[in-house]
């Protein structure tokens, strides 16, 4: 699987990291940079190589700053209804069945913003800022945000946000439960592989149905939620992943998980 040239992929062993790459553009995302994530998405999907995603932007000053406002101009309702129908890149990450953590290492606002927060972990620089500024272009988060934001934020602090488009810094964002940490700019890469790599080392099968257990809770009833968990708990006792973990936990060893 090749980088293109607005979508760059690195593997490091386990961890395969996707960058936007725009960064003239502060990495805005475009019919091209969508096109992109879908077809490395669907390739990395069935990577047996390939345990955790990370998502970042191309050089020091954004993560992703939005979708490129350029495609809105003039654009009308029938044609951004069709732009959307084309796939929802969003939901693709949200459900992708590996871990997926955002690198935030600039501006994360609007489209960035949400595509952060459909990553499943967000690490930011202490240099980054984040925000929905929809509003001040007359529009309304229109890619997760008036959805994922309020779950991980609360309401008011969502209403907050998109009523007002104004910027956050990386501390208030984990402040309000936006941003799962932040480190030091520097350190930003460095403590995010590592946090990548130590993901990367549990069974996949594992962390896939963590993944789809967590994000049920989001979207069923709690005793739905839990009959969902106990289903995956016991399928999980087919894998040799499995075997290996408990033999590995009474031998007193590091286990060796193969994904089976």
């Amino acid at each position: 699987m090749a980088s293109s040239q607005v979508l760059l992929i690195e593997r490091d062993g386990p961890v395969v990291t996707l960058t936007v790459n725009r960064p003239e553009k502060l990495n805005a995302m475009n019919a091209e940079v969508r096109r992109a994530m879908f077809d490395a998405l669907a390739a990395l999907r069935d990577d047996a190589e390939a345990r955790v995603l990370v998502l970042t932007g191309a050089g020091d000053k954004a993560f992703i700053a939005g979708s490129d406002i350029a495609e809105f101009e003039g654009r009308t309702a029938v044609q951004q209804y069709r732009a959307m129908q084309a796939g929802d890149v969003y939901s693709v990450f949200d459900l992708f069945p590996k871990p997926v953590i955002a690198m935030l290492n600039g501006y994360c606002l609007g489209g960035g913003c949400e595509l952060a927060m459909a990553c499943d972990i967000r690490i930011a620089s202490d240099r980054a800022k984040l925000g929905q500024p929809e509003i001040s272009l007359g529009i309304i988060p229109g890619a997760g945000g008036t959805q994922r934001l309020p779950r991980l934020v609360g309401e008011g602090m969502a209403l907050r946000l998109i009523y007002t488009g104004e910027m956050i810094d990386a501390a208030q964002g984990k402040e309000i439960g936006l941003v799962d940490d932040v480190v030091p700019h520097e350190e930003l890469r460095p403590r995010t592989m590592e946090l990548a790599r130590r993901i990367a080392s549990k069974s996949p099968a594992a962390l896939q149905a963590a993944k789809e257990a967590v994000k049920a809770a989001a979207r069923m009833p709690l005793g739905e939620g839990l009959r969902y968990e106990k289903v995956l708990f016991g399928l999980l006792f087919s894998t040799e992943d499995k075997e290996e973990g408990v033999k590995a936990f009474l031998e007193k060893r590091t286990p060796q998980f193969k994904g089976r």
